[in-house]
Order: structure tokens, then sequence, then C-alpha cells
């Protein structure tokens, strides 16, 4: 499996569509050799957003669900489905 480090630079766009959230963002992507002095074993893909982006995307995620729960009937907005 290959690793990366992604370093949002700035977040352009978020939508939905069917079930999917898309977002336009500026990033940097390195790939990220193995170390041997991780905590975690195994390997994967980090993701670095400071806290303004990351704070913005949550926003964004926020108005995006809040469209979606009105889209569907009211019965099923209890989230007991």
């Amino acid at each position: 499996m290959k690793t990366y480090d992604i370093e949002v630079q700035r977040l352009k766009a978020l939508r939905h569509d069917k079930g999917v959230f898309e977002i336009k963002l500026d990033a940097l992507v390195l790939p990220r050799p193995p170390r041997a002095d991780d905590d975690d074993p195994s390997p994967g893909t980090w993701l670095r957003l400071p806290v303004e982006q990351a704070r913005a995307l949550q926003s964004l995620l926020k108005q995006q669900i809040t469209e979606l729960d009105k889209l569907n009937p009211r019965s099923r907005r209890s989230g007991r489905c």
C-alpha cells in the first residue's frame, strides 16, 4: 500500500451528489516512506488540516448534511431507520 502525507492548502467547494460528498481543494500531496519510529505499525495516509480549514470543512459539511436531511421524508429524519 502506498502512503501519502496530504496537506490541505485551501478548501474551494463542497457538494453532494447521489450519496457522495465531493470536496474541491488545493492540497500538497507527498509520498510518505514507511518509518520505523511511527506509533502505528500499519501503513496509512495522513491528512493534515490547519484549524481554520478544519472549521470551514466542518461548517460546509453541516450545511450539506442539513440540505440532505431536508430531502428525506419526516419519518426518516428521526435517525431510527
